[in-house]
């Protein structure tokens, strides 16, 4: 049985409001450039992954021969592939999935976890406000621990700990 581990004292007191810098870069990742920064930005925010129970959810009421595990929430297409949602506030969670505990987590985090259970892509805020897909090499290389910056001459590269 997996158990989710205490979430990081760099989130205590978090109440789950969105980042509006976020948001707002979010909602201008129309073209390349624009997605770019927006995932940027995401590797130094907070995210939360949702969560459900699985398991005997039948009847009503308190029954303790009723058992349910937490799970990460994944979502499959008809051809098998899957991926992880994540959400920059508790707002977008909910109208995805109203049942969905959070855990705050980082964008690196998300990415190992997606890497690690085969998923192609993680979903940011995949009920909107501003829906925005990391997949491929872009999530690969998150996965390994680096972050996308912008460089001086206005280019971009990777920050990772040799």
């Amino acid at each position: 049985m997996a158990t989710l581990g205490r979430p990081s004292a760099a989130f205590a007191g978090d109440a789950g409001e969105p980042d509006p810098d976020v948001r707002t870069l979010l909602a201008a990742a129309t073209d390349h450039e624009g997605y770019l920064t927006a995932v940027a930005a995401l590797c130094a925010a907070r995210f939360l992954l949702p969560v459900v129970a699985i398991g005997d959810d039948g009847g009503e009421g308190p029954d303790p021969d009723r058992h349910a595990e937490l799970s990460a929430a994944m979502l499959a297409t008809a051809d098998g592939r899957t991926a992880l949602p994540a959400f920059t506030g508790l707002d977008a969670l909910q109208a995805w999935r109203a049942d969905a505990r959070p855990v705050p987590c980082r964008l690196d985090e998300l990415a190992v976890s997606a890497v690690d259970q085969g998923c192609v892509a993680v979903l940011v805020d995949l009920a909107g406000p501003s829906p925005l897909v990391i997949e491929g090499e872009l999530l690969a290389e998150l996965a390994r621990g680096r972050r996308l910056v912008r460089l001086d001459d206005g280019g971009w590269g990777w920050l990772y700990a040799g």
